[in-house]
């Protein structure tokens, strides 16, 4: 895949704003990560046949918790959103993680989770 399908595929998921805001903290230092991620994260994975975007939030959203990736875990929740993703299959996806991640780093979801729903409905 190509660094435009990437870019595409990131805006589709993340939103303009968000892809906006990376491209202008972009700096020499960080130019080849951001490179990197748009190209093999979102131009090489995500733009997969093999699962739906739907699917691959799921994943997503259960390995961010299992690490503990907090601020990256709200980006994704808003991001489960724009790939349909509704608020009932966003808890019961932090459900499942209370089993299988821990029920701390379930808890600590939930509240990122809460705060970002909160921020689109209010």
């Amino acid at each position: 895949m190509s660094y435009d399908d990437g870019m595409r595929v990131r805006r589709e998921v993340l939103g303009d704003a968000h892809v906006d805001r990376a491209r202008e903290r972009t700096t020499e230092f960080t130019a080849d990560f951001q490179d990197l991620i748009t190209r093999y994260a979102w131009g090489e994975i995500w733009t997969r046949p093999g699962l739906d975007r739907r699917t691959r939030s799921c994943i997503t959203l259960t390995a961010l918790v299992a690490r503990g990736h907090l601020e990256e875990l709200a980006m994704h929740v808003r991001a489960a959103r724009r790939n349909g993703l509704t608020t009932d299959e966003i808890k019961e996806v932090l459900l499942q993680t209370a089993i299988y991640c821990g029920v701390p780093a379930a808890n600590a979801a939930f509240a990122v989770a809460q705060r970002v729903l909160a921020e689109e409905t209010g």
